[in-house]
């Protein structure tokens, strides 16, 4: 009798538990931030613009994406069409960044 009787409370105690447990997301929802603002500061500009290296060994179409944090700027090239693909392959060429430069600006984080 005395066993029955604890047998009984630990399977009412796992019972409590399970339910708690399974209900907390509706009783207190966690917190969620759509705009946190852990997200890597890039800015991308729209369209596609002319790239330049710096040191001017080459002129490609591409977009031009600016690093908030530091104000690296880069280059990656578009390609008009499409991604070049090496010859007697499947796979696309590797594409490069081109650096562009950097940005002074003050209001950039740091």
């Amino acid at each position: 009798m005395k066993i029955d009787r604890f047998v009984k409370f630990l399977l009412l105690v796992i019972a409590v538990s399970l339910a708690g447990l399974a209900l907390r997301p509706y009783v207190a929802p966690p917190v969620v931030e759509a705009q946190s603002g852990d997200g890597y500061p890039f800015y991308i500009e729209p369209g596609t613009a002319m790239l330049r290296a710096p040191d001017g060994s080459r002129h490609v179409l591409g977009k031009v994406v600016v690093d908030m944090r530091n104000g690296n700027v880069w280059g990656f090239p578009t390609m008009a069409r499409s991604l070049p693909r090496r010859r007697n392959s499947n796979h696309s060429a590797n594409i490069t960044s081109v650096f562009a430069g950097q940005v002074q600006d003050p209001l950039l984080s740091e």
